[in-house]
């Protein structure tokens, strides 16, 4: 049974003109041979984007990218001939499958956005591609909102989780948990501790990765 701490002051960050990027584990320049994931995470980034800034067209394949919106508004478009503009508090879970190519920009009149993104490893390579989206309400307590009954994950096991908590929390059973707090910028990554309780020092917005 393990605890760990991950402090926002931690994590490496990397910064260009349209947008500054905080990232929880090895990602791009930040090479770190002892940080590649957590279970089958294996990228966490939180992103701020300038308005208009953001990534343009690029390709993946075999991921399951979740992003959530903070703040602002993100325009998302994909090979699929999918386009839409997220809003805070909205989910998109997009399986990458065989292949995809997707642009991420932040939406001119919404200023500066802020969204957290997550890749996880599917199951199994290959796959057809597809996009989701919804808007739980999450404002009290953990609300799942991919894996399950939601949204889509291509991983069997995966699930997240987001909600606002004012001080302590009841963490989802399972064996794996990433934790982030969208507020302090902590993160927890915790093993071996099913509905484990979680005390905050000050009220939090945590978004929570569990892992079967």
């Amino acid at each position: 049974m393990t605890l760990d701490l991950y402090a926002a002051s931690s994590r490496p960050v990397t910064r260009r003109p349209d947008r500054e990027t905080t990232h929880s584990f090895s990602f791009g320049e930040h090479y770190d041979p002892a940080n590649l994931g957590f279970g089958p995470l294996v990228a966490h980034n939180d992103d701020l984007l300038s308005p208009g800034g953001g990534y343009p067209t690029h390709p993946h394949r075999d991921l399951e990218i979740l992003t959530w919106v903070l703040s602002g508004a993100l325009v998302h478009t994909d090979s699929l001939g999918n386009s839409s503009v997220l809003e805070p508090g909205t989910v998109q879970v997009q399986s990458a499958g065989s292949g995809i190519t997707h642009s991420e920009q932040g939406d001119l009149a919404s200023g500066p956005t802020r969204f957290v993104q997550a890749w996880v490893r599917p199951d199994a390579p290959g796959g057809t591609p597809s996009r989701a989206e919804a808007a739980p309400m999450t404002d009290s307590g953990l609300v799942q909102v991919a894996g399950g009954s939601a949204l889509p994950v291509g991983a069997a096991g995966a699930s997240f989780w987001v909600g606002s908590v004012s001080s302590r929390v009841v963490l989802p059973e399972a064996p794996l948990l990433h934790v982030f707090d969208a507020i302090s910028g902590d993160a927890w990554r915790i093993r071996d501790e099913p509905g484990r309780e979680l005390s905050l020092a000050a009220p939090g917005l945590l978004l929570v990765w569990a892992f079967a």
